[in-house]
């Protein structure tokens, strides 16, 4: 499976954006962001003064949510795709099939601190749906899906103190979860306006319509 392997820090620097990639540590002042680190790349700060175009806008809002999600090029294309076919307003499901990805949704769940971290857990058979062995982290979740940590994995340290109460967990209101048996349930899907998004999904649908 293709996957971004590089820093992902250097993907908030390139947005100029919190894209919460790297777990706890974008929670700190040890994030590039907060330390006011350059741009990427040649020309460091000077870039961010560069004047972007009509287009340099649609194109940087697209790269965020791709960067966002965790999804390269091929992956966020299809997604578009998938939802400009679907009925309703091509934005809004748009970011209704990207919450829904498995990977997505162990993160919103307060089970890992990033997708990364979700991706890598689902790809090591850590994760059942509805009692069932799950490694794809595309996978489409449904409403009243449940989603749990494996019994001979709920022995790992992390979730051992997810289970003990000694993490903090901020768990969205579409989400029910039960640390006890570190076991989430789909209610619902969130609407745009939970989410809270870095990014404009109106823009991404311009740059894919232009």
């Amino acid at each position: 499976m293709a996957r971004y392997t590089r820093a992902v820090c250097k993907l908030c620097r390139r947005e100029e954006a919190k894209l919460f990639l790297k777990g706890d540590r974008c929670y700190t002042n040890k994030c590039a962001l907060e330390r006011g680190a350059s741009l990427p790349g040649k020309g460091g700060k000077t870039t961010r003064v560069r004047k972007l175009s009509t287009y340099g806008i649609r194109l940087r809002e697209k790269q965020k949510m791709k960067k966002y999600y965790g999804l390269l090029e091929g992956q966020f294309k299809n997604y578009f795709q998938k939802a400009e076919r679907k009925k309703g307003i091509t934005g809004e499901n748009l970011l209704e099939l990207l919450e829904r990805r498995l990977d997505n949704v162990v993160y919103r769940s307060g089970i890992t601190k990033s997708r990364g971290h979700s991706r890598q857990l689902i790809l090591h058979s850590h994760i059942l749906v509805n009692g069932r062995p799950v490694n794809i982290p595309s996978y489409q979740l449904k409403v009243n899906d449940v989603i749990e940590i494996k019994e001979k994995s709920k022995n790992i340290m992390e979730f051992k103190e997810i289970k003990e109460g000694k993490i903090e967990l901020n768990v969205p209101s579409w989400l029910e979860f039960d640390p006890e048996n570190l076991r989430a349930k789909v209610l619902r899907f969130p609407s745009k306006e939970e989410l809270n998004l870095p990014v404009d999904e109106k823009l991404v649908v311009e740059y894919y319509s232009r």
